[in-house]
C-alpha cells in the first residue's frame, strides 16, 4: 500500500486500498485452490463478492467525480473497462477454465496498482474538498442501497 503521497488519509481512498488488500488475499486463496485441486468456484465467489461491490463504490463516487475532469476521463475510462474485464475472467474461472488465472492475477495485480500508486494519489492532489464531499456522499449512498458493509 502506498503512504508516500498520504493519500490513504482520505476516507474513501484508504477504504479502497484496505480492500485491495482482502481482494489480493481473496486472490490468493482462489490461486491455492485452483493450484490444489480445492473448490473453485466457491473461491471465485467469495472473490466476487468483494470485488463487485468495491469496483461499484468506486466507479458511483469516485470514478464518476474524476471523470468530469479531461486530465483523469480517458485513465478512468480505462480502469472502468478493466473492472468488465476482472468480472469477465473470474467468471469464466468460476465456470471451470483456470487457464486463466495468472493472466486474472497479473491484471487484478496490476490493475490495483495503476489505482493505489496512480490514480488514488492523482485524485488526492487534484480533487477540491467540495468534490471530497460529493464523493463521500455518493458512496456512501451507493453503499447503503446495495447494502455494502462499513469499514469505518
Amino acid at each position: 500500500m502506498c503512504s508516500y503521497c498520504g493519500c490513504d488519509s482520505i476516507t474513501v481512498i484508504g477504504r479502497f486500498m484496505a480492500e485491495h488488500v482482502e481482494i489480493v488475499n481473496a486472490c490468493g486463496q482462489l490461486r491455492r485452490a485452483v493450484t490444489d485441486g480445492g473448490d473453485v468456484p466457491a473461491r471465485a465467489r467469495d472473490l466476487a463478492h468483494l470485488l463487485g461491490p468495491h469496483t461499484q463504490s468506486e466507479e458511483v463516487g469516485l470514478f464518476s467525480v474524476m471523470k468530469r475532469r479531461d486530465e483523469f476521463t480517458e485513465h478512468v475510462n480505462g480502469l472502468c473497462g478493466e473492472h468488465r474485464s476482472l468480472d469477465e475472467l473470474l467468471a469464466a474461472i468460476a465456470d471451470g477454465d483456470h487457464s486463466l488465472m495468472d493472466t486474472f492475477e497479473v491484471a487484478l495485480r496490476d490493475h490495483i496498482d495503476k489505482e493505489d500508486n496512480g490514480l488514488f494519489p492523482a485524485a488526492a492532489l487534484g480533487l477540491d474538498g467540495d468534490e471530497w464531499t460529493e464523493i463521500d456522499g455518493k458512496t456512501h449512498e451507493h453503499d447503503h442501497a446495495t447494502g455494502v458493509p462499513h469499514h469505518h
